[in-house]
């Protein structure tokens, strides 16, 4: 796995967005990884001094492992598109896209794909037209059991589930913690199923899906980032047919998006079989509990290899 002749590469981890701490460790696992590959490897926080360093160091590639809006709402990686370093991943245009849920999942509808039907409401609208009179109109207007999440961000931060309508002010409350934007969607009873898309120069490709079994029932943070509180299936249990299906779907996703280089796309497969996406991630967690590691493993290769690809990937693309 080592290469003789290694770029030098700067790992970006951290920031100051509510995933910092989840940023650090899959920055970390990137870097040794990188190191084991034979890459020359700096770790570095964005911070004030970040870009002066970058302009005066000009690595061979910079690969962002920030979660939160520190890296995957487009900003960072627009500014580095301007300062002309070469970058592992997507575009600031894709980041945003996906950054987003409400337009990710109205782009990947329109492509095809299912998404459970939602209402989608500002903190400004939500109390302008009055909290009692809104919440009264998404009940009649969503059946079920309901997911309330913010439009934005990861690590099912602020995500609530529903099945008491008694509760849905809280949650409504939750999601606007963390972003201006919240989304009350249908819940989808199945099995949650998370697809990684790796793109290192000759297409993108899904890895092995990855099923997720939490311990409580729902994958939420605790259960994303203490090891135990879910069981993991890497392959999936999913007929064979039925896992064709949902990496065509990650694939899909990806391409519709404008995704590059690396990706994670998840799914909720109901009882007929039937994939529907809940959301795409630009930059995934990367950490020794995360999904993508897991579906690299269940691939039949390794993150070193991996990891060197999309470098070595990024740093053809700007030659």
């Amino acid at each position: 796995m080592s290469d003789s002749r290694g770029l030098y590469v700067v790992v970006l981890a951290g920031g100051i967005s509510h995933e910092r701490d989840v940023s650090l460790r899959s920055g970390r696992r990137v870097a040794d990884a990188l190191i084991e590959a034979g890459h020359r490897v700096v770790l570095r926080d964005p911070d004030a001094g970040l870009l002066p360093f970058l302009d005066e160091e000009r690595p061979d590639v910079v690969f962002p492992a920030l979660h939160g809006s520190s890296g995957e709402d487009g900003s960072l990686l627009d500014l580095l598109r301007a300062l002309g370093v070469p970058t592992v991943g997507s575009t600031g245009a894709a980041a945003r896209r996906a950054w987003s849920k409400p337009v990710a999942s109205s782009l990947v509808a329109e492509a095809g794909l299912s998404i459970p039907e939602s209402i989608v409401l500002s903190h400004e609208a939500f109390r302008e037209l009055g909290a009692a009179s809104v919440l009264r109109v998404v009940r009649g207007g969503l059946e079920g059991d309901l997911v309330v999440k913010p439009g934005s961000g990861g690590s099912a931060q602020g995500v609530t589930i529903v099945d008491d309508t008694n509760d849905l002010p809280r949650a409504m409350v939750e999601a606007f913690t963390y972003d201006d934007v919240a989304v009350v969607e249908r819940r989808v009873v199945g099995t949650e199923i998370t697809v990684a898309v790796v793109d290192t120069g000759d297409g993108p490709r899904a890895l092995t899906p990855v099923e997720i079994e939490p311990t409580s029932g729902v994958y939420g943070f605790q259960a994303r980032y203490n090891a135990g509180e879910t069981t993991f299936y890497a392959p999936s249990r999913l007929d064979d047919d039925v896992a064709a299906v949902v990496s065509d779907a990650a694939v899909l996703a990806h391409r519709t998006l404008g995704l590059r280089d690396l990706s994670r796309v998840d799914f909720i497969v109901d009882s007929s079989g039937r994939p529907w996406f809940l959301e795409a991630n630009v930059i995934p967690g990367l950490t020794e509990t995360s999904l993508v590691p897991l579906a690299i493993e269940a691939s039949g290769t390794d993150a070193p290899t991996v990891y060197g690809g999309l470098v070595r990937s990024a740093a053809a693309r700007a030659s």
